[in-house]
């Protein structure tokens, strides 16, 4: 009977056996201890910025436009090249207003020809009045005739200024320096003194304005900031200008007006930047970003 209790509790204990020996495996290896890292937190000063859209804008804009009325005779200038100011771009048909300043230079030297004239004879008259030659009314004559024809010299001179003055417009000049655009008209043309077209567009390119637009709410924040010194405002600070494919622009701009209104349709308002642009490689229209420093954080924490 005790062989037949031995055998039930061996079984399962040798079954046991068995399979701890198949499963048994090792140890997994001991870990090395987590590194920790340690900062030492310290303030300093952190310039704060913002990144704005904007467009360029032509820095000066120059609508030629005649004074005169006249037809085209030859234009002087060639479409989308750099011109000086005082350039001359068009020559209209001048022997109309050639004609108008000869004939006022003739009725100049018929005047000072009069006056001449008139300045012998208060001489003369001035002479035979002191010895009782004429009568005092003849010689105060003369003198009245010498003053009216200095008159009429001062008024042909004024006739021949106003010829003159037509007559150079009919060659029109570039008000400014800068690159013109396509004329409006061709040689043959029509044009009149009154007409709303302009001939061409001149726009000076170097400098050349950045305006952007900012949030008004973010001008309220950091005023605040600065009223309660936390942050520090910061004057003529360069601004950073981005290109629209996001490169950085070679020169830096200024910040030379801040509107002082606000959009009610946008809720923000305007700023210029005046960015040199000696190669032209900004043209106005263009869409470009600009970083503005606008304060300095005394006690900032990167």
């Amino acid at each position: 009977m005790s062989h037949s209790l031995r055998a039930p509790l061996l079984l399962p204990l040798m079954l046991s056996l068995l399979f701890s020996a198949c499963t048994d495996e090792a140890p997994p290896p001991p870990q090395d201890p987590p590194s920790v890292t340690v900062l030492t937190l310290r303030t300093q000063s952190v310039e704060l910025t913002r990144q704005l859209p904007g467009r360029t804008r032509a820095y000066v804009i120059a609508e030629v436009r005649p004074q005169v009325t006249g037809i085209v005779k030859e234009r002087l200038f060639t479409e989308g090249s750099v011109v000086e100011a005082g350039q001359p771009l068009y020559q209209l048909d001048d022997a109309t207003y050639r004609a108008d300043y000869n004939s006022a230079l003739a009725s100049l030297d018929r005047a000072e020809a009069t006056v001449e004239v008139a300045r012998l004879n208060a001489a003369r008259a001035e002479e035979l009045v002191g010895t009782d030659a004429i009568s005092r009314q003849d010689y105060e004559n003369a003198v009245a005739a010498l003053r009216q024809a200095e008159a009429d010299v001062g008024v042909a001179e004024a006739a021949v200024s106003s010829a003159r003055v037509r007559l150079d417009y009919a060659r029109i000049t570039s008000p400014i320096g800068g690159r013109i655009g396509v004329s409006s008209v061709t040689q043959g043309a029509l044009v009149t003194a009154d007409q709303p077209q302009p001939l061409a567009t001149v726009q000076q390119l170097d400098p050349i304005y950045v305006d952007l637009t900012q949030s008004s709410s973010e001008l309220l924040q950091l005023r605040k900031a600065v009223a309660a010194g936390s942050a520090r405002g910061t004057n003529n600070t360069p601004v950073t200008v981005l290109l629209e494919d996001g490169t950085r622009y070679d020169h830096q701009g200024e910040l030379g007006f801040s509107d002082v209104s606000v959009d009610p349709s946008t809720g923000s308002y305007s700023l210029r930047v005046t960015v040199p642009n000696p190669d032209h490689l900004l043209m106005p229209g263009m869409y470009v970003r600009a970083v503005l420093r606008n304060a300095v954080l005394e006690d900032g924490i990167l």
